[in-house]
């Protein structure tokens, strides 16, 4: 672990913007205000990591307001990969989704991830689909 986590730490839009342009290599969207309301709204919660006061890791957990959650955008720092950080937030990710009563944790990943998330996290592969709406 290389920085510190927080389920529903706080962050702000130029922070998280930065992340994901970093670890996603695209900006989500050239208009960086409205990101934390968003996730404020639509989420369960989410975790951050941070090292030195810098945001260096971060995951979004949307919910269905009942029984199933899904990871999304699961971001840590390009600089400080392979030191157990991503494994963390997921850590926290599963305790506070299963505190919060939920039956189901569910994530999308690309094939280069599988071990990751099967072996590393404890997921089950399952069917899943994707359609993509923008090119």
């Amino acid at each position: 672990m290389s920085g510190t986590y927080r389920w529903r730490g706080d962050f702000t839009d130029d922070e998280y913007l930065v992340l994901h342009e970093g670890v996603f290599g695209s900006s989500v969207d050239a208009q960086a205000e409205g990101w934390r309301a968003s996730i404020d709204l639509r989420s369960l919660g989410w975790v951050t990591a941070r090292a030195r006061d810098l945001l260096t890791g971060f995951v979004n957990v949307v919910w269905d307001g009942r029984v199933h959650a899904w990871i999304q955008d699961l971001m840590v720092d390009s600089q400080l990969r392979r030191r157990g950080d991503a494994k963390g937030l997921v850590e926290i990710v599963r305790d506070e989704c299963s505190r919060a009563g939920l039956e189901w944790l569910h994530v999308d990943f690309e094939e280069q991830l599988s071990n990751f998330y099967l072996e590393s996290c404890g997921f089950t592969p399952s069917a899943a689909g994707i359609l993509r709406l923008k090119d």
